[in-house]
């Protein structure tokens, strides 16, 4: 069974910085994609960043580019996605997905790209 396991979310004053790994288990992941969607209230779950196996170049919605880096350790099959000067509109719960097999070779950008979904971390950002 694969779990997906998210960790580092917590509360942060406007412009500070905050870390958010995410560890998928529970089968052999070999060309997999990871990817970070965020989701407040009331609203769509929307896309943040996103990796291949590979470690290619990843892909960030507008509005984290830029203050956002999204890094992968495939030995532990674990994404970190550092994110700096962080603002109010930050604040949401903050979702890990994977998909074991990613055809396409580029990040993945939707949410019914992936498969297998964590169950959240919250983060919070005050001004």
């Amino acid at each position: 069974q694969v779990q997906v396991l998210e960790s580092g979310g917590g509360w942060v004053q406007a412009g500070g910085s905050l870390r958010l790994s995410c560890a998928a288990s529970g089968r052999t992941f070999s060309k997999y994609a990871m990817g970070w969607f965020r989701q407040v209230p009331g609203k769509e779950r929307d896309f943040v960043a996103a990796i291949n196996w590979s470690g290619g170049s990843p892909a960030y919605a507008d509005s984290v580019k830029g203050r956002s880096t999204l890094s992968i350790n495939n030995a532990k099959n674990t994404v970190y996605l550092q994110m700096n000067s962080l603002k109010p509109e930050d604040t949401a719960v903050y979702y890990c997905a994977v998909v074991p097999w990613n055809a396409r070779g580029t990040p993945l950008t939707h949410v019914s790209d992936y498969e297998y979904w964590g169950q959240g971390t919250q983060v919070t950002v005050s001004s």
